[in-house]
């Protein structure tokens, strides 16, 4: 019988399942309040949504098995960050919430072998 082996595709996915969830229980044993998890739209995804007291926050979740190439938060190109911003804009939009008046921010949490880093307000 043949053995069905994982694609890469599926392997990286599992990565990222696994490093959001563990900057997910670290944000929350730091006081946040878990709001949603993968909030996809057409412009792209959101890995994490975090409320900390009133201000929502928007959580790049990034990994690499080490620094050769640089580290992980480094992958957080200008690029992504458009996305990422027009993503929460949407889905701020698609929940009712006033962006002029609805305090917010963009987070990384970067993790680079063993070495983790929670970046607040990182653009």
């Amino acid at each position: 019988m043949l053995q069905h082996q994982p694609t890469q595709q599926t392997k990286n996915k599992n990565i990222g399942k696994h490093y959001e969830l563990i900057a997910c229980q670290f944000l929350i044993q730091q006081g946040l309040v878990f709001v949603a998890q993968n909030s996809q739209c057409r412009l792209g995804e959101i890995d994490l949504i975090m409320r900390d007291k009133q201000c929502f926050v928007f959580v790049e979740v990034r990994y690499r098995k080490n620094a050769n190439f640089g580290e992980a938060e480094t992958t957080v190109t200008p690029s992504k960050q458009a996305k990422i911003r027009q993503a929460a804009q949407l889905w701020m939009i698609s929940n009712n919430l006033n962006i002029e008046e609805t305090e917010f921010r963009f987070d990384v949490f970067a993790v680079t072998g063993k070495n983790q880093k929670w970046i607040i307000n990182a653009f």
